[in-house]
């Protein structure tokens, strides 16, 4: 596998959503699902860096609302930015790319994790514990 150090100089890698955007991977695995119009679906460089885009333009709608907490995330769309980090480390560990979760965390919030917690995450209400409480006994 590949190391993949995202402070070199010498990679073009950075965790900078708008000026330099990320490595995006591929998932080859998608043309297995079964199901809906994703059952025909064939990978190519144009799908992939659309769906890089796509990906791009996400991470960087949520870097633009960072009022809007990974609990909340979690409560109504069942993922939060932890998620697509873990995502962010499975795809390049498909792709042979050694990537820790610190490293996948960097670049889905743009900084690291212990930074971005420090300046925005705040402390789970009662109401927002609860819900996420409900909203996982109801997947159980």
């Amino acid at each position: 596998m590949q190391d993949l150090d995202i402070h070199s100089k010498a990679n073009t890698f950075r965790p900078c959503i708008i000026e330099t955007g990320y490595v995006m991977l591929s998932r080859p695995s998608i043309s297995k699902l079964e199901t809906g119009f994703m059952k025909d679906f064939s990978p190519t460089d144009d799908n992939t860096a659309i769906e890089a885009a796509a990906f791009r333009r996400l991470l960087q709608h949520l870097d633009n609302h960072k009022e809007v907490q990974n609990i909340d995330l979690m409560i109504l769309a069942d993922f939060c930015r932890n998620c697509l980090a873990k995502w962010y480390m499975a795809a390049a560990k498909e792709q042979g790319i050694n990537m820790d979760y610190d490293q996948a965390r960097e670049i889905v919030y743009g900084m690291p994790y212990s930074e971005w917690k420090d300046k925005y995450q705040l402390e789970a209400s009662p109401e927002q514990l609860a819900a996420f409480e409900a909203r996982g006994k109801k997947k159980a």
